[in-house]
């Protein structure tokens, strides 16, 4: 049997969710995709997450011949053989450009990859490669001078997940529609949750349940917990996670490691996803140790990483050690403190322009306009000399942002920022 991800792929522009960071009605890649000007791109990320759709899209939108390669299984002698009947397309009568879709395109070594260039310079085909890997790395100079779209796919949030999912629970024709199959949303937000950002592992799940559920039956969490051999205790009251994890920084933030590690090893019972305690350990780095203990941020981004790397059940104790860390250094708010009053004041005032001393000066005629002139170069005064830096009503009412603590390292901030106060008197 075909599986689900295969037969509920997007068959045209409006079908396709997520990447909505670079492609949406009206953006400059969907226009170029609708109008047929759409030139030579490469698209990078995860797996799952549309490069190979969206490729057989923009051929089917193009109206073109279009070649798929996977670069694991495919040399020069293929690629030539393409090469030479787009020549006969593009140079014969019918003035056709052909694409070729590369799948795993970094597979490629330096000389397979560059049996495109020529075909590439003479318009010969349009290229579309795609690659788990960062292209700046994976791919030739020559072929990214050449190509100058690059497209970095993200995983897919899990509203987009959500979405898809619901799709192929009512699609008749290509979905499960005709199943007549039940579900809970729970069930699919679970689902969505817990293929890390992968439509095909969310689609291909969804498939196994559907084909195995005794009938009559409903898609509910039981059934994709089994599934994904996962727990669902979150699932059956969706505020439990918010609950733990809010419990988790505000034991945190209270310096209490016995009540974080507590909060954590819930957490994971529950079978929660690594990277929703990444992130929010991550912000606690910030917003309640911050300058206190700069590192922190740095450790605990390390841990989330590595935690990721491993997997359960090794990442608790990454975790642990994070959590830990986190709970046991020194505090401080002024960083959130200080954002969220400087985001206030523009928000509730009309803020003067930037001085015309700090402005940029690095440009033919701004000295004619006066920019950048009068301004004094720190490091020509031993690292500190005293100007004005905030917009002038800012600095004619001396306003503030940044309050030091005395906690841990941010006391020594505090201590050189006060000497560089007394120099100014």
């Amino acid at each position: 049997m075909i599986p689900l991800s295969t037969r509920m792929r997007p068959q045209h522009l409006d079908e396709f969710v997520g990447q909505q960071h670079f492609i949406y009605k009206d953006s400059l890649l969907y226009n170029a995709i609708k109008n047929r000007t759409f030139d030579s791109a490469i698209f990078f990320g995860p797996s799952g997450t549309g490069k190979t759709t969206l490729a057989r899209i923009v051929a089917r939108e193009m109206d073109a011949d279009f070649y798929e390669l996977n670069a694991s299984n495919t040399g020069i002698k293929e690629l030539k053989e393409i090469i030479e009947k787009s020549k006969l397309k593009f140079f014969g009568l019918q003035k056709q450009t052909t694409y070729v879709y590369v799948d795993e395109v970094h597979r490629w070594n330096k000389l397979q990859q560059d049996s495109l260039l020529q075909a590439l310079e003479e318009g010969v085909i349009r290229f579309i490669g795609s690659t788990t890997e960062n292209p700046y790395f994976a791919v030739n100079n020559a072929i990214l001078s050449r190509v100058r779209l690059i497209y970095e796919f993200k995983a897919l949030d899990k509203e987009s997940l959500f979405q898809i999912l619901k799709r192929a629970m009512t699609e008749k024709e290509r979905g499960l529609g005709n199943l007549n199959l039940q579900w809970e949303d729970e069930a699919l937000q679970m689902l969505a949750d817990r293929s890390g950002g992968d439509a095909r592992v969310a689609l291909d799940t969804l498939g196994f349940i559907a084909e195995n559920l005794k009938k009559p039956a409903k898609v509910d969490l039981k059934a994709v917990g089994e599934a994904m051999q996962r727990q669902t205790s979150f699932y059956d009251k969706s505020e439990d996670k918010y609950n733990l994890l809010s419990a988790l920084q505000k034991s945190i933030r209270g310096s209490d490691p016995d009540a974080a590690i507590h909060y954590l090893a819930r957490l994971m019972q529950a079978d929660a996803d690594i990277l929703m305690i990444g992130r929010r350990l991550m912000v606690i780095a910030s917003e309640d140790v911050g300058l206190a203990y700069p590192s922190a941020i740095s450790i605990v981004t390390s841990c989330v990483q590595a935690s990721q790397m491993v997997g359960y059940p090794e990442a608790q104790i990454i975790l642990s050690e994070a959590v830990l860390l986190l709970a046991s250094c020194p505090k401080s708010n002024s960083s959130i403190l200080a954002i969220s009053q400087a985001m206030t004041d523009l928000k509730q005032r009309k803020i003067e322009d930037v001085p015309s001393h700090l402005k940029d000066s690095h440009y033919q005629g701004a000295k004619k306009r006066g920019l950048g002139q009068g301004y004094k170069y720190p490091h020509d005064y031993g690292g500190y000399i005293k100007q004005q830096y905030l917009p002038d009503d800012l600095y004619r009412e001396n306003v503030t942002y940044y309050h030091p603590t005395q906690n841990g390292k941010e006391n020594a901030f505090k201590k050189f920022l006060e000497v560089l106060e007394k120099k100014e008197r």
